[in-house]
């Protein structure tokens, strides 16, 4: 069994910790074994059978093939053939628009680039509060999301094709008057145009009622400021001003803040460049149930079931003396939880108003008030959190018991008219509610949605939604920052927006989306400086707008105190199962992206589908395996999935990703995975106990990137390819990462070339900031023009992502802490893959790129076979030959779309090089800045773990990094000389936690 040490290996062995990548390398079975042993995990030249042939079609079809597609149209009033010229337009010129995407009730700004009036690349806009220039692997994904043929392009009715004109004439024969049957229901509503409409329809229709519907909402956080502060609110976490940090069930740092602010913030505590970084590094403790992204990172971390965790905030509160009075402290804990707690109350206490408690979405209202408290206790309201006031108009009813009620009214006879704007409720609705039998007893049901999906087929009118890219709109954070959401293309199925259907219905002046936006806004705007404020509000993506007023956080001790007196003391029996948003589907929205299905969870490593994620102690208790498909009952509920042993999972308890089982999907996310919605009721919407787990005796193949590239293999020979050290240990010996190395370097016995010449590009990954999220993987996948291979292709180790996130392991596989490195191609100066090409397709070029000729391969695989890292994928089949108008529309044109046949890997985004370096040419100037060059991955990534330069320039950001005394070279001992290298993790662990 192959494992790698982080410290100095002995000639009799290593003596370090041991890094692992799954349960099979821990265990040696023969099937990891063999993996290893298998260079290509499948014959390339095999035959694929009729099934996995019908797939590959299928894919290629359903990720890219709408035959007839109109030509891409600029987003104009009026389309105006180019002869007559459009001002500023040059063509085959990329152009850069601000717009904002909405998740969740989280906002997040963009910059969205296009070529020829078609949007290609998503980047995050620098100048939006919530983005600072990053963007999420969600918000690269929803580029695809504008160009999935299966979108809905018709108005339905009764599922038969009609027409907006017979649909508009239809509204103005509803039985509305005062509103008395009438019923809105929208996901959480971010834009404050639309807000207003929504005034103006409540005041026209005063019996009417809204209701606000998430799958993955923020209610609890919202009603335990509400608890704690005696008003609603949210807490803005100041993450970068926190020195002690602990998560109570936050996953900050992934889905639960589906934007890039927060690990903006966290990291700029975890990057180190100086001796003052390193004495002001932040120390993170997380309390979860599932292995998540921010427990990854977590410094230490506890497992407790999700229902647990209640208590534990509560003993923390109370040993903080946050709260008056004896509490209910658990005297019967745990050895491991009784030292976690002291130690984290110590660190606290010490961290003053620099600690930070934060608690998740998932968490009840009871949690996120002993937070506050405990905040409040240390002195940290206002320095490491605060309370902005929120902007609401309060018109809207929220949350799972809105819901039932809305349900309850349907069922009897009290709602005759339900207007959806947007979301799948049939689909995300707790199962308990039955929506859709309440949908059913709805005379008069429409719904206004981006898919043909499980709501549409179930009411009576669906009418087709425009895409955020292809609309005019607006968003706001929920404390007040605005942008405008402009389109970059015209709508390509003839879709509406949740405005215009709305204005539709009651009538308003302004029919069109531009017009309701603009209108809103100027109206609020001097008329002397109405056309300059929205000119200038286009072109930087965020609303002039003072900054929100902060509340006057007192927190209300007593009250907080006395509201847990009430609650009920936690029992937890049989199996608990946590619900979860999906890193690639989140609710089912991405369901039938290609891009965010094959990408893999930043810690399953599964793609196309999701699992019954399960501790190795429950699933040697329960004799469960990898791929065992189990059923998951309590009563009447029940669901049937596939199995994945996911260590450091809180035992008898089980995670599960919402999003998938779609019945009604377009034929990329149809029936992948299963349906976890079936079990998922009102009352236990995060966390529900009492389940059963019974294995069925069925199999099922799960797809798993984890041990692919075999790096940890066994012919690594143990060689430190991860390297991380404690702060206290890098403070004693800043040479501890260099004396890491295990062999003396090889040496070429030729005369090497030198290039020390011009331009030379490198990059260094700080591996103490990176997070692991996957932002990157999905930029590469759409600036690169990365093709989908599908499930039956990665199962045989073929999957095509040019940068891939490994993740190890280190200690027991109950209690392990994990690590993650991105691989992209290292650029190696000595270039393994070039010695043995026979036909010269992958060369070196005088700045030090490892290029490949695509056109001069003729496939045989030598280089990746010579590969040190296996960062080379060779494209067996020909996924673009059926290739339509609109997989064209989604390919950026600066980059060559690879046939079959051809060897693929990293380029430094050297399209992005020779664009700079043409644009310095004709500005009359030979120097290119520093930063003035972007890759794709280091453009988006929230951590800004990412640096790439001119080496050969001592001043650059990426020379100053490689000078760092963490700075180490993967493999060096080979001679490769890569031009990619890695800042060894630090880590900042608690002395009395660390034995």
């Amino acid at each position: 069994m192959s494992l790698v040490s982080i410290k100095s290996v002995a000639a009799s062995g290593s003596t370090g910790p041991k890094y692992w990548r799954s349960l099979d390398q821990l265990a040696g079975t023969p099937q990891f074994q063999e993996w290893v042993e298998r260079e290509f995990p499948a014959n390339a030249s095999e035959l694929l059978d009729s099934n996995s042939r019908r797939t590959v079609l299928k894919l290629m079809a359903a990720s890219f093939g709408l035959a007839g597609l109109a030509a891409c149209r600029r987003p104009v009033a009026h389309v105006l053939p180019n002869s007559k010229g459009v001002d500023d337009y040059v063509p085959g010129q990329s152009y850069f628009y601000s717009t904002v995407i909405s998740m969740g009730n989280h906002v997040h700004g963009l910059l969205v680039e296009t070529h020829d009036g078609r949007p290609t690349k998503v980047e995050g806009n620098p100048d939006h509060p919530t983005s600072h220039g990053a963007a999420t692997a969600l918000a690269q994904g929803s580029l695809l999301n504008l160009y999935d043929p299966d979108r809905s392009s018709k108005v339905l009715e009764g599922g038969k094709e009609s027409s907006w004109q017979k649909f508009e004439a239809y509204v103005k024969t509803l039985p509305l008057s005062d509103g008395s049957g009438l019923r809105f229901l929208s996901e959480a509503i971010t834009s404050p145009s639309l807000a207003a409409l929504r005034s103006a329809a409540l005041a026209k229709f005063p019996k009417a009622k809204w209701i606000e519907y998430e799958a993955f909402a923020r209610d609890n956080e919202r009603l335990g400021c509400e608890l704690a502060l005696g008003v609603p609110g949210y807490a803005r976490a100041k993450y970068d001003n926190a020195k002690v940090v602990v998560s109570l069930d936050s996953d900050f740092l992934g889905l639960d803040i589906p934007a890039p602010l927060a690990t903006k913030l966290y990291s700029k505590r975890r990057r180190v460049s100086s001796d003052e970084d390193l004495e002001n590094m932040s120390r993170l403790y997380a309390v979860e149930s599932q292995f998540s992204l921010t427990g990854m990172n977590a410094d230490h971390r506890l497992r407790l079931k999700g229902a647990e965790v209640k208590q534990f905030a509560a003993d923390l509160a109370s040993a903080i003396g946050a709260l008056p009075g004896a509490l209910n402290v658990v005297q019967n804990a745990t050895d491991r939880r009784s030292k976690f707690l002291a130690a984290v109350v110590k660190d606290l206490k010490s961290a003053g108003k620099e600690g930070l408690v934060v608690a998740g979405p998932r968490q009840p209202a009871i949690v996120h008030a002993l937070a506050h408290a405990i905040n409040s206790s240390l002195g940290s309201i206002g320095t490491t959190v605060e309370f902005p006031k929120i902007w609401s108009d309060g018109k809207a009813q929220s949350g799972n018991e809105a819901l039932k009620s809305l349900a309850n009214e349907m069922n009897a006879g009290q709602v005759s008219t339900l207007l959806i704007l947007g979301g799948n409720p049939v689909y995300t609705a707790p199962a308990d509610v039955q929506f859709s039998n309440a949908l059913a007893k709805v005379a008069n049901s429409i719904h206004l949605g981006l898919d043909e999906d499980e709501t549409a087929a179930a009411a009576k009118w669906h009418v087709p939604e425009a895409h955020f890219l292809e609309s005019w709109g607006d968003a706001a954070t929920v404390f007040g920052a605005a942008a405008i959401q402009q389109p970059l293309i015209e709508p390509m199925f003839g879709g509406r927006t949740s405005s215009e259907v709305l204005a539709l219905v009651i009538d308003n002046k302004d029919k069109k989306a531009y017009d309701i936006v603009r209108n809103y806004w100027t109206s609020q705007w001097p008329a002397a400086t109405r056309e300059a404020s929205w000119k200038k509000a286009l072109n930087d993506g965020i609303l002039p707008s003072p900054p929100a007023e902060t509340l006057k956080a007192s927190v209300d001790a007593k009250k907080i105190a006395a509201a847990w007196a009430a609650e009920p003391k936690t029992t937890v029996s049989g199996l608990e199962i946590a619900f979860v948003p999906s890193s690639s589907v989140w609710d089912g929205k991405y369901a039938n992206n290609g891009w965010m299905q094959e990408a893999p969870d930043p810690m399953t490593k599964l793609v196309w589908g999701n699992a019954v994620l399960i501790s190795p102690k429950t699933a040697k208790d329960k004799g469960i395996t990898n791929g065992d498909v189990v059923n998951l009952s309590k009563g009447g509920l029940t669901v049937k999935g596939a199995a994945w042993v996911q260590p450091g999972q809180a035992d008898d308890s089980v995670t599960i990703a919402i999003g998938y089982g779609r019945s009604k999907c377009g034929h990329v996310g149809k029936d992948v995975g299963f349906n976890a919605n079936l079990i998922r009721t009102a009352d236990g919407f995060w966390y529900s106990d009492g389940f059963s787990i019974t294995p069925t005796g069925e199999r099922e193949i799960l797809a798993s990137t984890q041990e692919h590239g075999a790096l940890a293999g066994d012919t690594m020979h143990d060689r430190p390819i991860v390297r991380e050290t404690s702060v206290a240990d890098y403070k004693k010996n800043p040479k501890v990462v260099e004396e890491m190395s295990e062999v003396p370097a090889l040496h070429s016995v030729y005369t090497e070339r030198v290039y020390d010449q011009g331009n030379q590009w490198g990059m260094a990954i700080d591996l103490a900031s990176c997070t692991g999220c996957n932002a990157c993987v999905v930029a590469c996948t759409s600036e690169n023009n990365i093709v989908v291979v599908g499930k039956d292709q990665v199962l045989r180790g073929r999957e095509m992502h040019w940068l891939r996130m490994d993740r190890y392991y280190v200690g027991s596989e109950d209690e392990p802490r994990a690590v993650e490195q991105p691989l992209p191609c290292l650029q190696c100066e000595n270039a393994p893959c070039e010695n043995v090409c026979p036909v010269a397709a992958t060369t070196h070029s005088p700045e030090g790129l490892n290029d490949m000729v695509y056109n001069r391969c003729v496939g045989t695989r030598y280089c990746a076979n010579n590969c040190p890292v296996k960062v080379r994928h060779f494209n067996f089949f020909n996924f673009h030959k059926h290739d339509h108008e609109i997989l064209s529309m989604a390919h950026n044109p600066d980059v060559t779309v690879r046939m079959r046949g051809v060897m693929e890997k990293c380029t430094y985004c050297v399209q992005r090089i020779q664009e700079t370096k043409i644009k310095a040419k004709t500005e009359g100037r030979r120097a290119i800045r520093d930063g003035e060059i972007q890759t794709a991955c280091q453009q988006t990534c929230p951590a800004d773990a990412i640096v790439f330069g001119n080496i050969n320039d001592p001043q650059s950001r990426v020379s100053k990094m490689k000078k760092q005394e963490r700075n180490y070279a993967l493999l060096a001992e080979l001679d490769i000389k890569p031009r990619t290298t890695y800042l060894a993790r630090l880590r900042n662990p608690n002395p009395e936690l660390e034995a």
